[in-house]
């Protein structure tokens, strides 16, 4: 018998290596990297914005719209290539908030925490009321709503919510292989449809694409408003214990995600410039332009395709945005900033089930209030996405910041990644600013406040949690997976009973 087969019959004890992780109960190494892929796509629901943002930043961009859909692209893809400092290093559940943690600390990670919670919770609730509003419209095209619009749309919102719940308490791998069937299939009816109504109108004019030229106000809030189609796009981050060799799938799944979703946009943006051009209409001025576009050229049916495509869409953002809701509740349930009870799982389906059932809950009874006291739909949408927008922001920037003092801290920061992180911190902080300024102005002032007074009431009962305790503000509790047994060479003939074994909590 050669070393190597002894080895393996009787695997040795590695030092430091014990049988549990801090994150044990999620389902480890269990998703490929297709699954990994559909989890960041699925969570920026690339086919309904592609739909709805051009028309949004052409309203405020005017010419220069599609140099802001770039500039937004531009911008997410530095994002990406900074968060992947901490992805190639770090494999956890939660995602920006264990990275800010790390870096800068439990203070400014409670803060990006709260961040993340809003943005990737008002994500899920603006999918979820995007699902009722749009199979509403459509049912609306058949049947004339009448006084019941609203019960169709809070029925909708409590079936979907009721799905999304089921889907992510099964299992990772069904609901990354169900958004991915979902995002899949509506892409493709997207595309199609767009091909085919610039088809049926004649040749692209591209000379009606918005590359003229820019003044820097409506570029910069141009820029803000686009980059809100890629938030969610780090979301693959969070299935760093469920992934396979997640410091390989993880980086090229976000920033695969990032110039996918920013190719489809152009593409769109380019499609409805062009097609409005040759009918003779403003794309800025337009409530639904593929729709308005299909009728144009004489094929309205192709308007119910697209909304049944765009409430898909809507929905397996719902069930991606909620997966990496529950997962980063859980890392906070394992390291005590949150109740204890979200750091359950499963032990059947091995998913954080206490964490599942209190996100969905709230994420559905939020539209569901809404509705029911009176808010019009679209402007329900609208105060979520802005809410989710500015969270995302404040992460990102967070995220860019913690990057070069973690590097520097484990001696791994080169210039090349301080520049790239600094400068996009900065540019993220402007876009902030802009966004945070132009909703402030607006009928969605409420956003704001609401994302303002988040972080200030998290840092407050923070400090008085702490205030017996202040070595907690300084000493991050982050927790993130760690090898075990089971990875090592030889780990499948390893015996309950082995003198060897090391259980968890007994790591020397």
């Amino acid at each position: 018998m050669t070393a190597l087969d002894r080895a393996i019959a009787h695997p040795p004890r590695v030092p430091g290596v014990g049988a549990g992780s801090p994150v044990d109960g999620l389902s480890r190494r269990s998703v490929g990297p297709v699954d990994v892929l559909a989890q960041s796509v699925s969570a920026v629901a690339p086919s309904a914005a592609a739909t709805t943002i051009p028309v949004l930043v052409a309203s405020v961009a005017g010419s220069g719209a599609t140099w802001s859909l770039l500039a937004a692209m531009a911008l997410s893809f530095l994002v990406g290539r900074t968060v992947n400092e901490f992805v190639r290093r770090v494999a956890g559940p939660g995602s920006l908030y264990t990275y800010v943690s790390l870096g800068l600390g439990p203070v400014a990670g409670v803060v990006c925490g709260a961040a993340l919670l809003l943005g990737s919770g008002c994500i899920a609730a603006f999918s979820l009321t995007g699902t009722g509003y749009y199979l509403e419209y459509l049912l609306s095209r058949f049947v004339p709503p009448g006084d019941g619009g609203v019960l169709v749309t809070v029925l909708v919102v409590l079936v979907t919510g009721a799905v999304v719940f089921a889907v992510t308490a099964v299992g990772v791998r069904l609901s990354t292989r169900l958004t991915l069937l979902v995002e899949t299939v509506s892409v493709a009816v997207i595309a199609v449809l767009v091909i085919a109504l610039l088809a049926r109108s004649g040749p692209p004019d591209l000379g009606a694409v918005a590359l003229g030229p820019v003044t820097p106000a409506p570029f910069s809030v141009g820029t803000a408003l686009a980059v809100t189609a890629f938030v969610g796009f780090e979301s693959a981050s969070v299935l760093g214990v469920e992934a396979r060799r997640p410091f390989a799938t993880i980086p090229r799944a976000i920033s695969w995600t990032v110039l996918l979703a920013g190719v489809l946009y152009l593409g769109s943006a380019v499609a409805q410039q062009s097609g409005f051009a040759a009918v003779g209409a403003d794309l800025a001025t337009s409530a639904s332009p593929v729709n308005e576009l299909a009728v144009a050229s004489g094929v309205g049916w192709v308007g119910w395709v697209l909304d049944l495509a765009i409430a898909a869409s809507f929905a397996a953002c719902a069930i991606a945005s909620t997966t990496a809701l529950v997962r980063v509740l859980f890392a906070m349930g394992r390291e005590g900033v949150l109740p204890r009870a979200f750091g359950r799982t499963s032990p059947r389906f091995r998913t954080p089930f206490v964490a599942g059932i209190v996100a969905s809950v709230v994420l559905t009874a939020v539209p569901v209030a809404g509705l029911t006291a009176g808010v019009a739909t679209w402007t329900l949408m609208e105060t979520e996405l802005a809410v989710a927008a500015l969270g995302y922001l404040v992460a990102y920037a967070l995220t860019c910041v913690a990057a070069p003092v973690f590097l520097r801290r484990i001696g791994e920061l080169t210039a090349r990644v301080a520049t790239v992180a600094v400068v996009t911190a900065a540019l993220l902080t402007g876009v902030l600013v802009v966004y945070a300024g132009v909703e402030a102005t607006s009928d969605r002032w409420p956003a704001v406040a609401l994302v303002v007074g988040v972080v200030a009431v998290v840092l407050l009962a923070f400090a008085v949690v702490t205030r017996r305790r202040p070595w907690r503000r300084a000493r991050s509790r982050a927790v993130w997976d760690v090898p075990v047994e089971t990875d090592l060479l030889g780990a499948s003939r390893l015996r309950p009973d082995d003198p060897d074994r090391t259980g968890r909590g007994d790591r020397p």
